[in-house]
């Protein structure tokens, strides 16, 4: 017990004399839960028949012991309830140690009970459960941290050090019931997204995280071995070229949420390991999808959060459709001056120089557009705004514009100076497919570590079989909910954010 504080040697010796009295700590039967505190006080009304006899059950967070009658406050995944119980009423019989010796003095803040009861009002108005029964479930070996809320309203000894928090999310979820309510609306939000395409027809599938061979984004993977196969093996950077492939198998419309992970920076918008939503639906275009985005996004701001406006930081933001569209041309004149129309590889990275850029003889036309644009324009975009026609070194998927065959027929959706939505018309001619891979491979070679470095030869087996004309859609779900949710962290939601290993 040398490294236990004092807090925790104290309760493992209640944890023995527990035991020492014949209870088990952790028993494994059943507990039949029939309510929960968010049901009581919001349906209770004196006289009701209705919570007659109420089970439920959750940790206990207060104790206000007065003799043989005591107030505590249980808590479970919907709130708080008052329970008032009574020694003589769960001990009826002469042995009173349940009360006298186990919830008076070995019951300690953060363990699991059970109480069985009915409902009433206090002389005071709190609806509290008249606890008859009362059973541990789990005894708590480190005390929580303690929280406390003085009668203004005001907030004392919050657990708010991010590092404690993210690290410990199972103490920030019991000390913190807000942030709950962020997974909640992140619930909401897939289910939403869920339903919108369902009810178009379209069908939800799963792709490998595991492949042979990382495509469908400019990005550097995660490397592991195949010990079977003897072979390396990658976790996927995106799920793109499979979602292809099923509809050139004959799928209209296919759809998947995706655990993605790329081995590139960690801050305040990226995680190694993140989420995304990839749609592909077939015989439609980049001007059908903006519209969908759109229709899409302002369904779920309804869903999750009741309204089409969200509060993000010092911005208010509607998701209502429609969303203005700017070339990516026109972003860079707007707030540069400079027209990348025409301009040869040097000359865009002489500008880009002339910018105070950071730029390096690595990189691409493409790479170079991309980090202007990032510099000078993306913080730009508040309100919801479709970014059109990308240069086609910026985009090796997708097909060239059908009025300017330097450019491409892709959006990006900014949300508050941030990405959250790209969208193609899907390149579906395996010749000028292959010639964008090559381009990319000579990039790789040249030493961009985010450009493609394998040819993906199934896929172009693929198009070779045809495939129809198709518009893709890949959605940042973490960063759409940091939207709908007012957070301006990544690791605010999502439960167990990328960490360095404790010391």
């Amino acid at each position: 017990m040398t490294n236990l504080t004092e807090q925790e040697i104290v309760r493992r010796e209640n944890l023995q004399k527990i035991i020492d009295l014949g209870l088990n700590p952790y028993p494994a039967d059943l507990y039949d839960v029939n309510a929960t505190a968010k049901e009581i006080k919001d349906n209770f009304k004196e006289g009701s028949e209705e919570f007659k006899e109420v089970s439920i059950a959750g940790r206990l967070m207060m104790k206000r012991v007065m003799g043989k009658a005591s107030f505590a406050e249980l808590q479970d995944s919907t709130g708080k309830i008052q329970i008032y119980v009574n020694r003589d009423i769960i001990c009826p019989d002469e042995n009173k140690d349940l009360y006298n010796k186990v919830f008076k003095k070995l019951l300690d803040i953060g363990d699991f009970i059970g109480v069985k009861g009915y409902v009433f009002t206090t002389k005071v108005g709190e609806t509290s459960v008249h606890v008859s029964e009362l059973t541990l479930l789990s005894k708590s070996l480190k005390p929580l941290p303690i929280v406390k809320t003085d009668a203004e309203g005001n907030i004392h000894d919050a657990f708010t050090d991010p590092e404690l928090r993210y690290r410990q999310r199972y103490v920030d979820l019991v000390v913190n019931p807000e942030v709950r309510e962020i997974f909640k609306k992140r619930t909401k939000l897939y289910k939403a997204m869920r339903q919108f395409f369902d009810d178009a027809g379209y069908m939800e599938v799963e792709t490998p995280i595991l492949q042979a061979i990382p495509g469908g984004a400019a990005a550097k993977p995660f490397i592991t071995h195949h010990n079977s196969l003897d072979i390396p093996m990658y976790l996927r950077i995106a799920n793109e070229l499979y979602l292809k492939r099923l509809i050139v198998g004959g799928f209209d419309g296919v759809y998947e949420f995706s655990k993605n992970f790329r081995n590139e920076g960690m801050d305040r918008t990226h995680n190694p390991e993140f989420t995304a939503m990839e749609i592909y639906v077939a015989y439609k275009d980049y001007n059908w999808m903006m519209n969908f985005t759109e229709q899409l996004l302002e369904h779920c701001a309804i869903a999750v959060n009741g309204t089409t406006k969200a509060k993000f930081g010092e911005y208010d933001i509607d998701f209502k459709a429609p969303y203005k569209r700017v070339t990516m041309r026109q972003a860079i004149i707007d707030f540069t001056e400079f027209d990348i129309e025409g301009k040869s590889e040097d000359e865009i990275r002489t500008a880009a120089k002339n910018m105070g850029i950071e730029v390096d003889e690595k990189m691409g036309k493409g790479k170079l557009i991309d980090e202007i644009f990032g510099e000078k324009c993306e913080s730009n975009y508040i309100e919801p705004t479709f970014i059109i026609d990308y240069p086609k070194e910026m985009s090796p998927l997708c097909k060239k514009h059908r009025e300017n065959q330097e450019l491409t027929e892709r959006f990006e959706l900014m949300v508050c100076g941030k990405e959250i939505a790209n969208a193609y018309s899907e390149l579906n001619d395996p010749i000028d497919q292959k010639e964008r891979f090559e381009e990319q491979l000579k990039l790789s070679e040249k030493g961009d570590e985010e450009a493609g470095q394998f040819i993906d030869y199934d896929f172009l087996r693929a198009l070779e079989y045809g495939m129809p004309p198709t518009s893709g859609l890949g959605i940042g779900m973490d960063r759409l909910i940091m939207f709908l949710t007012n957070n301006e962290s990544i690791q605010e939601v999502l439960f167990f954010p990328q960490m360095k290993p404790e010391k």
